[in-house]
Parts: structure tokens; sequence; C-alpha cells
């Protein structure tokens, strides 16, 4: 029995489209992440970037449990002395409805060189209208 290694040269990547409207922002992070890094496939290859494309539909209509919209906090910082910047949830979700689900699926991958690479593959919209309709995506399983 010899085990399997995958090649570069043969990873396949898939479109799959999520609604995100209604549906828990961990729950959806965690299928959107596994998705990017290729763990549903049986081929995976800790080494091998062979995840799929995944685009997010109606992030706006994201939903976030308990007191999470006031309290969870997101932080990022200038550089400069005194330059840390703390937003609420719902502050960050008014002004950028993709980025809760972006910063949710970062933190869910990974830290390493294929983190980067993974992220580009994703694609989070406000709305239900895509571009995407070319590449024939399927619903995420």
């Amino acid at each position: 029995m010899r085990t399997f290694q995958m090649k570069t040269a043969e990873a396949q990547h898939d479109w799959f489209v999520v609604d995100a409207a209604g549906q828990r922002l961990g729950t959806l992070a965690v299928r959107i992440a596994r998705a990017l890094s290729g763990k549903h496939k049986p081929t995976w290859t800790p080494h091998i970037d062979d995840g799929d494309h995944v685009i997010v539909l109606n992030a706006e209509k994201i939903e976030l449990g308990g007191n999470k919209w006031t309290q969870k906090l997101y932080r990022r910082h200038s550089g400069f002395p005194g330059g840390l910047k703390t937003e609420t949830a719902h502050e960050v979700h008014a002004k950028h409805p993709t980025r809760l689900i972006e910063e949710a699926v970062r933190g869910m991958l990974p830290t390493n060189r294929m983190r980067d690479v993974q992220l580009r593959r994703l694609s989070v919209y406000p709305g239900d209208a895509h571009p995407h309709g070319a590449q024939k995506p399927v619903d995420l399983p």
C-alpha cells in the first residue's frame, strides 16, 4: 500500500456559492475555510494548495449570536504611537458588510504561506448578485 501524494499540477479548483442570509458567522466561516483549504476533498495534502473558490452572497444578512454585535471588538493599528482603532462588530458591519466574513475566515485558516493564496479565492458580496456566472458555481455542501 503506497501513500498518495498529490502534485501541484494535479490540483483542480472548483467553484462553490454560499448564501449567508440567516446563517451564524462562525459556523459559516468554518465551512468556507474548509473549502478554501481543500480539506473536504479525499485528495487533500497539507503542503499542496488544492482548495476551491468560494463565493459568499448576502453578507449583509449574516447573524451573530447573543450580544456579539456590541461586545465583539475588531482592532487595527496604524503603526504609529496611539494608533490603535477599536470598533464593535455592528460598526464594522455598517461600514463594510463583507469584512466580518473575510476576517472570520482569515482567522480560521492556518498562518502559513498558503493563507493569502487561499484568501484570494474568496469572493464576498453584500447582495445576491455576483459576476462569476460563467464559472457555473454549485452550492457548497
